[in-house]
């Protein structure tokens, strides 16, 4: 197992906010590396509660996806249930409030399969990746601006997922393989 074993973190001497929105902050990071190196890093910071990304499997063995505008890439893309975990929120709280939200079901059980870093050497923000399982219906209202469409695909047809044009967020991809991996 690799780890990093001998390494010395960077010293923070100085953090300037450069950039500021209803979303992120961009920080400039002065940074004194142990052999004496000096350098500036820019990051991105998040809210800081973290958010949660649900792989939801129903009783037929179907995933249940959702396919929603993506204002980074102006387009739609096909995923998974995502969000922000609320104050006093867990995560597997987050998880089965925005899975009712995006896709109409609620979860009567849900591991944590990995909690992963999005973009660590730029961006600050972790996300918990789970699996819903048990599903019943139910819907919630939630913030999106326009009714998501919900997509019911064999779990079985996965790698067929894979090559879907609409179906590129890493995140939900890293997701999909870990829940096949962990229903394997």
């Amino acid at each position: 197992m690799a780890e990093n074993k001998g390494l010395t973190l960077p010293q923070i001497t100085h953090v300037t906010e450069v950039s500021h929105s209803k979303l992120f902050t961009v920080e400039a990071m002065d940074l004194t590396f142990s052999n004496g190196v000096k350098r500036q890093y820019e990051r991105v910071k998040g809210g800081g509660r973290g958010a949660v990304l649900v792989v939801p499997v129903d009783s037929e063995n179907n995933l249940i996806l959702v396919r929603e505008y993506c204002a980074g890439t102006h387009d739609y893309q096909l995923g998974f249930p995502k969000g922000l975990i609320d104050p006093g929120e867990t995560a597997v709280q987050a998880g089965n409030r925005e899975l009712k939200e995006e896709a109409g079901f609620g979860a009567k059980q849900l591991a944590e399969l990995k909690l992963v870093s999005l973009a660590p050497s730029y961006f600050n923000a972790k996300m918990h990746i789970l699996l819903a399982q048990d599903l019943y219906p139910e819907k919630l209202e939630g913030d999106e601006p326009e009714p998501l469409e919900v997509v019911k695909w064999p779990l079985s047809d996965w790698q067929t997922l894979l090559q879907q044009t609409d179906f590129t967020e890493a995140r939900s991809v890293a997701a999909l393989l870990l829940a096949k991996q962990y229903l394997s």
